[in-house]
């Protein structure tokens, strides 16, 4: 089923007067140009202000996702592509972490993903280990087109078939192609995360949490939710989803992700910016 683009006449009010929480991706989702804007950071905040509990899921590493439960205005963050979720408890001053896979399959994982990321780069030309790659505990990042010069989409292809060989859980970001051993995803952490932390039955609350994504790893959180959204880069991606979002912003993006703030406050009485 195609998703629908968000006119003005076609933004589901209802729907978004009824979330409980809004669950979002970073890299290409909030940031703008690899940079987060003071648009979308504020749309975090005020969705807290709001009553709304904010998740963001991300593939980005356990390093920064420290940072970001400690310091941004978050609930909690699902990292690593359902790694582990991280919530900072400010009242107690700790910080909760779980984990999908033990210390010492993470140990043993470690070893494995270094031999295959050079193979990787032996047989892609192009391709790089993410910049990112010394805060990860437990995927390995290989950087398509963040800090390297695009490959084209055979060539990621390309590195797709490297990781999955080697028996790896394999998903494309819009900058990494990202793998691991074990069957986590997105998806699975955070049911683990909302039902853990904050008593969420997610198959029986999934119509009042809103997914925001734009890109193949964030397909299991678009099957999942109905009220699922993207910003308008997903495009580059649509003809490689199975799933797609029910909703598309006209705004790529943090200018969607911007779009899709401004509609949900309005639709809830609150002003942004």
């Amino acid at each position: 089923m195609p998703a629908h683009p968000l006119s003005e006449t076609a933004w589901p009010v209802d729907v978004l007067t009824g979330l409980r929480g809004v669950l979002c991706d970073i890299d290409g989702t909030i940031t703008t140009d690899g940079r987060l804007t003071a648009a979308a950071y504020g749309a975090l905040e005020r969705f807290q202000e709001a009553g709304l509990l904010v998740v963001l899921v991300t593939g980005r590493p356990a390093g920064w996702c420290d940072l970001i439960a400690r310091f941004w205005p978050v609930s909690a963050v699902v990292g690593e592509n359902g790694a582990f979720y991280f919530r900072y408890d400010h009242a107690r001053r700790r910080m909760i972490r779980r984990h999908a896979r033990s210390d010492a399959e993470r140990a043993q994982d470690r070893e494995r993903l270094r031999a295959i990321g050079a193979e990787v780069l032996g047989e892609v030309p192009g391709a790089g280990i993410a910049a990112d790659q010394p805060y990860r505990e437990v995927d390995l990042a290989i950087d398509w087109c963040e800090d390297v010069p695009a490959l084209a989409a055979a060539e990621v292809q390309r590195i797709v078939g490297v990781l999955e060989r080697h028996g790896l859980t394999v998903k494309v970001s819009s900058i990494h192609v990202n793998a691991w051993f074990g069957e986590h995803d997105k998806l699975s952490m955070t049911r683990l995360l909302l039902r853990e932390q904050f008593g969420i039955d997610v198959d029986a609350e999934r119509e009042r949490l809103a997914y925001v994504g734009d890109s193949p790893n964030d397909e299991p959180m678009f099957a999942f939710f109905p009220n699922s959204f993207a910003v308008a880069n997903i495009a580059a991606f649509l003809d490689r989803l199975t799933h797609r979002p029910a909703y598309v912003t006209t705004g790529a993006e943090g200018r969607g992700f911007a779009e899709f703030a401004r509609r949900l406050l309005a639709a809830r009485g609150v002003r942004f910016p």
